[in-house]
């Protein structure tokens, strides 16, 4: 099978590819590197002008304060438009969000237009912001989420602007456009699936897949501290909850000055930011969720603690038992206490980092995933 996949923001496609490689089908993964995570891919679109050239970079910036207009956008879709050539005859496009493309919305119809006529079967993937499941948090369909902050105005509404677009008319018509012509919808956890779910939208849930071959495992070696690693992206932080996380680390830290070791970091390439949390015991993802997201289930895999999404709907889908994570809720308090049991328990750390691995291993392993994928592409 030839097999097309648009957009990479977690590094979900480049697994997936893996497994489909290892399965025997060729595989093309588009898309921009994703700015500062700079995730691998075969055909690039991303926009270098607007991005590294001082000159337009600044123009892009008047542009935008006197018009509105987003060049970078532009050149995106400039960019794209030039790949076309090289992308048809494909048993399978798959894309990871209705604006794939990063583009003026108009364009990016017309530009998928193309693509679509060009190739057979076609498919959209929800793993991450996208209108319907923005339509659903809106409609608090969800007991919490990552629009909360918005609602308790945490922060200033602007701040969820990008969240926020997906139910503009423009974007609106995108996703449209995108989900009439798609043969199927998949979801990659529960964030994704209960909002659907809850509008009665027909998906498939299919879990995140883990090269675990890539990724070591490391029984976590406890001595004199415990390491926390609390990895902030800036433009999402409120969404995933972080100030709960920051709050909670100041007080450990008094609690146990020696007993505890912190580290943190901000807006770090991809790269660097697994290289510093590999020597975390106990990893801080996110507050706002109700399954692990990619970057949970790289920690996991490699045996730490995470505190993450692991709401009952999870629990009861796996039918697990015992934690294979630690369920971060937005409460400072309970965050204390759950990271205090573990630096005063420090064999619990070892054994929900053994079950941590094997879960993974078991749901998310990536040869195991593709073949999922293989079969929900088949079918007619």
């Amino acid at each position: 099978m030839k097999i097309l996949l648009l957009g990479e923001y977690s590094r979900l496609h480049n697994s997936l590819k893996e497994g489909l490689l290892a399965l025997g089908h060729e595989v093309t993964l588009v898309g921009t590197g994703d700015s500062f995570k700079n995730f691998p891919v075969d055909l690039s679109f991303e926009p270098k002008l607007t991005t590294k050239n001082w000159f337009f970079t600044f123009l892009k910036k008047v542009v935008f304060k006197l018009t509105n207009l987003n060049l970078e956008e532009t050149e995106k879709g400039i960019r794209f438009y030039f790949l076309l050539p090289k992308l048809k005859n494909y048993d399978v496009v798959q894309l990871i969000n209705s604006n794939a493309i990063e583009t003026h919305p108009s364009w990016s119809i017309k530009l998928l237009n193309k693509l679509f006529s060009k190739n057979k079967n076609w498919i959209l993937l929800i793993c991450g912001d996208e209108t319907s499941v923005v339509d659903a948090l809106l409609d608090k369909k969800l007991s919490y989420s990552i629009l909360t902050p918005y609602f308790e105005k945490q922060v200033p509404a602007n701040y969820f602007d990008y969240s926020l677009k997906y139910t503009k008319p423009n974007y609106r018509k995108l996703y449209a456009f995108v989900s009439q012509n798609v043969s199927q919808i998949i979801t990659s956890d529960f964030d994704y699936k209960l909002p659907l779910d809850s509008l009665n939208i027909k998906n498939t849930f299919l879990p995140n897949p883990i090269n675990t071959d890539l990724i070591d495992y490391v029984e976590p070696a406890i001595h004199e501290k415990a390491l926390i690693f609390l990895g902030i992206n800036k433009k999402n932080a409120f969404k995933k909850g972080i100030p709960f996380f920051e709050k909670a680390v100041e007080i450990i830290k008094q609690k146990y000055p020696s007993k505890v070791e912190i580290i943190i970091t901000e807006n770090v390439p991809y790269q660097e930011y697994i290289q510093l949390y590999n020597q975390a015991h106990i990893v801080l993802d996110m507050v706002y969720a109700y399954d692990q997201g990619y970057n949970a289930l790289e920690a996991m895999v490699k045996g730490k603690v995470v505190f993450t999404g692991a709401e009952k709907e999870f629990m009861e889908y796996y039918q697990l038992t015992e934690r294979v994570c630690v369920n971060a809720l937005p409460d400072v308090d309970y965050l204390v206490q759950e990271l205090s049991f573990l630096i005063e328990n420090p064999e619990e750390i070892i054994n929900i980092s053994k079950r941590a691995r094997a879960f993974i291993e078991k749901e998310h392993h990536y040869v195991t995933i593709a073949q999922k994928y293989v079969d929900v592409w088949s079918k007619k």
